[in-house]
């Protein structure tokens, strides 16, 4: 199990970016082993989509666990898992969720900061106890800031992008592997991040996103895709089923 997070951690240079193409089921994370995939992850909206929820935790824990199960024993490669704020009201329900995750044989955990309940980020120090009762279990966390996604495009800036950076640090003080900051799209700001944080940085790839090329040029140390490869794979199927039913005579 150790080495298993040790290989999932050594896999995140700087440069030379980990490609997250993400899966939502054991089936799905076949088909990117095969593909060439050094690891697998989860993200959230797919896998509680695929089971008929919306995201935001609606997908009961104990359903995001089996499904990690399963994941686990489909592949040979580190499996990371997106937990969200982590199912818990507290750090101490978040570190306790997290250990049956690493029990299950996961390799690392998304933990994001926005408050589901509440709205808004949670404090930074509040949402660092949160990450450090996951890294205390010796998972790989990659702490996800909802910076970027909550704030309008037209105010991505470098103030913007100096709260990441503080939140980076804490974070990173906390116990995090790596920091994720989906929706980051301009290439100065994702490039000043990268030279400036005290963790591997993560980007999600989105149609106006820089090249994989580009984003390893700037620093990017994983790139993973979100939802999208799931919708993806839905608009296909929904698209072959309407060509089905409406085409019955």
């Amino acid at each position: 199990m150790t080495d298993n997070i040790a290989q999932f951690a050594e896999l995140h240079q700087p440069g030379q970016p980990l490609i997250l193409y993400n899966i939502w089921d054991a089936g799905s994370a076949q088909v990117a082993v095969r593909a060439g995939a050094k690891a697998v992850a989860t993200g959230s909206l797919s896998v509680a989509g695929a089971q008929g929820f919306e995201d935001g935790e609606k997908l009961p824990f104990e359903f995001a666990l089996t499904n990690a199960k399963h994941i686990v024993s489909a592949v040979d490669v580190p499996v990371s898992i997106d937990l969200e704020t982590g199912y818990g009201a507290d750090a101490t329900a978040v570190g306790e969720n997290a250990r049956q995750m690493k029990d299950a044989g996961v390799a690392g955990l998304n933990l994001e900061d926005q408050d589901l309940s509440a709205g808004g980020l949670r404090d930074v120090s509040e949402q660092a106890e949160r990450v450090k009762a996951a890294a205390d279990t010796g998972l790989f966390i990659n702490a996800r800031t909802d910076l970027f996604i909550q704030t309008p495009l037209t105010d991505h800036d470098d103030a913007l992008a100096q709260k990441a950076l503080e939140r980076c640090q804490a974070y990173a003080d906390a116990g995090a592997g790596s920091f994720f900051i989906p929706f980051a799209a301009d290439e100065k700001l994702i490039g000043d991040i990268c030279e400036k944080a005290s963790l591997p940085v993560n980007i999600m790839r989105m149609p106006d996103s820089p090249s994989i090329s580009r984003l390893a040029e700037l620093g990017v140390a994983r790139i993973s895709y979100g939802p999208g490869p799931w919708m993806a794979a839905m608009t296909a199927f929904e698209a072959e089923a309407l060509k089905i039913f409406r085409n019955q005579a």
